[in-house]
């Protein structure tokens, strides 16, 4: 059984989704206010879809073809009217002449009056067989006056039978006078529609070259207008699949009037790239959390230690307490705060890394970054038996970022080089300038197992890892180039199996400070 709405077109679809993915965005976008205004702006324009631009072009074409076509049939339709005119008014001025004739032959030989009379009965007849016509052509007046001619001439002819010969000179005036009248309005009015056609085949065989020209610049318009309200888009929304390829999530803005086809298109790759943003969100937070689980490991016997000098410090001022004197017992005391402060340390900055909070840019200097970086692994690092050694210049430019997320590029990274080196080894972190203007270079070099050339290729594919089952995600890498591309930058990494590995980080020098992916993106 078909269901009620199986009828709906499918235009009313589309604008339900349409209808329905605003709703969604606008619901999503409640915490992003610029992918809240861009999609507004999007879908608040009036609507003029391509389609119906498209489908106006053609008949705009057809129109102006179908009026050429319609002018043309008219006109052919009247010249074959004008010919039949014209074989008509021929054949008036035949019996005119005919009847002339006979007219002669009576006044010089007394014979033929009553053929005379026939062909000038012909005549009539001819021209009041379609008299609307013959008004067209010659006006109402002079049809008149044409009917009057022909019934005076035939009355005189009437009257020049009955009139004796020696009396027949003033009938004989008039009837050559009236003939004469005939005879020349039919000359004059065959000449007339002569010009009038020749003047319309003219006509005629000029407008097919007007038409081509005129169909010529509208082809030409209409080509240039599916160029701008097709290709310029199509354009569009390539630079915007190029952009966000290179990791840009900034929101497209309307750049147009008008809401077409495409501005659909351009909602959804807003949404699109909401859903990345929020996706990217919730890999960042999962990554952090299995980094956090890592670093608790490590982290665990860093505090045991202080928390055991708690303990048997507190146990000897116990024990000892009414032996010992005031100075004593405040040393005492002293270190035991000392340790708590010592442990309180280590969980602030184990917090501060896990902690969600906005992306934040800042100034960041990169030598204090990779030192608070190197400090929140640094007891993960000894227990795999790594060696740290930093080479990062005190004047390397600053750079401007969100600390907590860099913070996990480079802890990642030091944390991958060290499951690298099960056996431990040497880790170097070494800064520079880059070759290419207005880039810092960090390089976290390690002396580790390497990765073979055939999988470099597929290392930064979410969920890709190297790694032994239970050992890792996949995901860091992954998370990590995102991050970096988000701030303007790059990763590459160089290996060779058995003699280590080589990740070079770029990130862009800035001296003025910019949001996160808040590069200007071209409107759609």
């Amino acid at each position: 059984m078909t269901h009620p709405a199986a009828g709906t077109s499918q235009g009313a679809e589309d604008k339900d989704k349409a209808r329905l993915l605003f709703e969604e965005l606008a619901e999503q976008s409640k915490v992003d206010p610029v992918s809240r205004e861009a999609q507004r702006a999007l879908r608040e324009r009036p609507s003029f879809s391509i389609r119906l631009r498209v489908i106006l072009s053609f008949a705009l074409c057809f129109i102006l073809s179908g009026s050429v076509i319609t002018w043309w049939q008219w006109t052919l339709a009247d010249i074959q009217r004008k010919l039949h005119f014209l074989e008509s008014v021929g054949s008036y001025s035949s019996e005119i002449e005919q009847a002339r004739r006979y007219e002669k032959n009576f006044l010089l030989y007394g014979t033929n009056l009553a053929d005379a009379r026939s062909h000038v009965q012909r005549a009539r007849t001819i021209i009041e067989e379609d008299p609307d016509k013959v008004k067209i052509a010659v006006g109402r007046r002079t049809y008149g006056m044409m009917l009057l001619h022909v019934e005076q001439y035939r009355s005189l002819l009437d009257r020049l039978g009955d009139t004796p010969t020696e009396k027949r000179e003033k009938l004989e005036g008039e009837l050559r006078s009236h003939g004469q009248t005939m005879l020349s309005t039919a000359q004059a009015l065959v000449a007339r529609e002569r010009q009038l056609m020749d003047a319309k085949l003219r006509m005629i065989q000029r407008v097919p070259s007007v038409f081509l020209g005129i169909l010529l610049l509208l082809v030409a318009y209409i080509a240039h207008f599916l160029n701008k309200q097709l290709l310029t888009p199509i354009k569009r929304i390539l630079y915007h699949t190029d952009r966000i390829a290179r990791g840009d999530l900034t929101p497209i803005r309307p750049a147009r009037r008008y809401r077409d086809e495409f501005t659909s298109l351009a909602i959804a790759m807003n949404h699109m790239m909401y859903e990345m943003n929020r996706r990217q969100d919730l890999l960042l937070h999962s990554h952090k959390l299995r980094a956090v689980g890592t670093l608790t490991a490590g982290i665990a016997h860093e505090i045991n230690n202080p928390l055991n000098n708690i303990t048997i410090s507190g146990a000897m001022l116990k024990e000892e307490y009414a032996s010992l004197s005031d100075p004593e017992r405040l040393a005492r005391v002293d270190e035991i705060i000392g340790q708590a402060e010592r442990a309180e340390r280590i969980v602030r900055n184990l917090l501060d890394f896990a902690r969600e909070s906005e992306a934040k840019t800042e100034r960041l200097e990169l030598p204090r970054l990779l030192d608070e970086t190197i400090r929140l692994a640094g007891n993960q690092l000894s227990i795999a038996r790594v060696r740290v050694t930093s080479e990062v210049p005190a004047n390397l430019p600053a750079i401007h970022g969100d600390r907590q997320q860099l913070h996990q590029v480079f802890l990642n990274l030091l944390l991958n080089a060290a499951d690298a080196m099960p056996k431990g080894g040497k880790l170097i972190i070494r800064g520079s300038a880059s070759e290419d203007p207005g880039f810092a270079v960090i390089r976290v070099i390690d002396e580790g197992m390497g990765i073979p050339a055939h999988l470099l290729d597929s290392i930064f594919d979410p969920f890709f890892t190297t790694k032994t089952k239970g050992k890792g995600t996949g995901l860091g890498l992954s998370v990590s180039l995102g991050i970096v591309r988000q701030h303007g930058g790059n990763i590459k990494v160089e290996s060779e199996v058995g003699r280590g590995t080589t990740v070079t980080v770029f990130l862009p020098v800035s001296n003025i400070p910019a949001p996160i992916s808040s590069g200007a993106a071209e409107p759609a």
